[in-house]
């Protein structure tokens, strides 16, 4: 499964749906439910809709950085960003929903005032990892649907677009491929047939089946995995948190 290069063009095309997506099934919250636990342990919805909002914003610092050349860090410390987040968590549905469009807004004119030179631009995500700017927009796709998922709001994985789930369970293979601390695993998606291999073992002795987007909740901690089959019949091991 080889790893889909960025288009930032078409990923910011299917982040203003995603994103329009998010912002409806939120608005249709009632005013308590944006105070219920998310299914992220320890952060209510509140929690969630905040780290999304200044999400986009720390990509704007980002886009900023890729345009000018002049390093803006993705947030201004890992302390700033959790207390933004707990400070804001508490606020009422509406204002909520004010502050995700706004930053959504923000974040949407920022990518589309990126000249096409700039996209190549190295930047630093918080993790530390070095990306080109071009993968920016994907970046916050990503957090859209799986911040989506998390909401507990009746959105799943099995809801993501197939192209979605291939490219991104691609991307997280990748990662999880020859890496000695995590398990290893053989992976069988079941709708197409496909198999790979996680971890360092050449030929691991456990295998995981199921739907793509089973796997890709399984992999990306957004599931326990009960919906996949498992040879041999042993507990299913547990796979790192994404960094």
């Amino acid at each position: 499964m080889s790893v889909q290069r960025p288009d930032p063009e078409h990923d910011a095309a299917e982040l203003r749906q995603a994103t329009e997506r998010l912002i409806d099934a939120v608005s249709a919250l009632p005013p308590t439910g944006v105070a219920e636990p998310s299914r992220l342990a320890g952060w209510t919805r509140g929690h969630v809709l905040t780290h999304l909002s200044r999400h986009a914003d720390s990509l704007v610092n980002l886009l900023i950085w890729a345009r000018t050349g002049e390093e803006v860090p993705q947030y201004a410390s890992g302390e700033s960003r959790d207390r933004d987040i707990e400070d804001g968590a508490g606020r009422p549905l509406a204002e909520q929903l004010d502050d995700l469009r706004i930053s959504a807004a923000r974040l949407a004119t920022a990518i589309e005032e990126t000249p096409p030179q700039c996209w190549a631009s190295q930047v630093v995500m918080r993790s530390g990892h070095v990306i080109a700017a071009a993968e920016i927009p994907y970046a916050r796709l990503m957090e859209i649907y799986f911040h989506h998922v998390d909401l507990g709001i009746g959105y799943t994985c099995e809801h993501f677009p197939v192209p979605f789930s291939v490219r991104e369970l691609a991307a997280v293979i990748d990662d999880l491929s020859g890496h000695e601390g995590v398990a290893a695993v053989r992976l069988h998606d079941t709708d197409s047939g496909e198999k790979w291999v996680i971890g360092a073992a050449l030929e691991p002795d456990l295998t995981v089946s199921g739907a793509r987007h089973a796997l890709l909740a399984w992999v990306t901690g957004r599931s326990d995995g009960q919906d996949l089959g498992v040879q041999p019949d042993v507990p299913l091991p547990v796979l790192p948190p994404l960094g």
